[in-house]
């Protein structure tokens, strides 16, 4: 039997996630212990039962299984859900190469980009008028990456802004642009990755200083837009993934 107070608690949470508020709802175990290890502190872990509680130090709460299957957005809960927030990182020049994700709108593809990101050593994401950090399909597709780098989720404006303070170069993909195979550089970088249909936005395109292309041996279009910031961001760090 749940008591008064966790009741209007679990009731405030299932409004909070009705109105697609900031916090982070996490159903998957491996995500939740992910987010932990790298600093992340839940504000509570609701757990089915006491068999799932793993994190004896924490703030956790045993509710039933319908409180679970309604915080969840997965078809199979696991019986955890932790609520917590994304850290607010301090805004600053990037100390590495870094990405923009200009107006993306499909989750599944920003997950992915922040997978590929933190691999490949961009420890700087920026989101601009894009989806929100705490969407359960981007977490998700992260697979927890997005507790391993910085994300800042931005207006254009802002962003526009902020890097004309800091002299770096950006990169975008166009189909008259450079060979990526050809592209060789040492310097710090920024990758644009542009809406699914319309691609990098003109405010942004203005920032770019360099252009590359995926070539392609039939007459394809495009390639999905994770898959072409995989492409590029992998040449982009292939000397020093060869080398590692």
């Amino acid at each position: 039997m749940l008591t008064r107070a966790t009741s209007t608690l679990i009731k405030d949470l299932k409004k909070q996630k009705r109105e697609n508020c900031s916090l982070l709802f996490l159903d998957n175990i491996k995500i939740i212990k992910d987010s932990i290890n790298n600093g992340i502190k839940p504000l509570y872990i609701l757990v089915e039962n006491e068999e799932l509680n793993i994190w004896k130090d924490m703030n956790v709460l045993k509710v039933d299984r319908k409180t679970i299957e309604q915080l969840s957005d997965s078809r199979t809960p696991q019986g955890v859900v932790c609520i917590t927030e994304y850290p607010q990182y301090t805004l600053e020049k990037p100390k590495t190469n870094f990405l923009v994700i200009d107006k993306l709108q499909d989750p599944g593809n920003i997950g992915t980009l922040i997978r590929t990101a933190t691999a490949c050593g961009f420890e700087y994401i920026f989101l601009l008028d894009s989806v929100r950090i705490s969407n359960p399909k981007l977490i998700r597709s992260s697979v927890g990456t997005i507790f391993q780098t910085k994300i800042y989720s931005l207006t254009t404006n802002t962003f526009i802004n902020l890097f004309k303070t800091w002299n770096l170069p950006l990169l975008k993909a166009d189909m008259n642009g450079e060979n990526i195979f050809n592209y060789k550089s040492n310097e710090k970088i920024g990758v644009v990755i542009g809406n699914e249909g319309n691609g990098v936005s003109n405010e942004i395109s203005k920032l770019c200083s360099k252009t590359v292309s995926i070539p392609m041996l039939k007459n394809v279009e495009s390639l999905n837009a994770s898959i072409s910031g995989a492409i590029i961001m992998y040449q982009i760090m292939k000397d020093k993934l060869v080398n590692k």
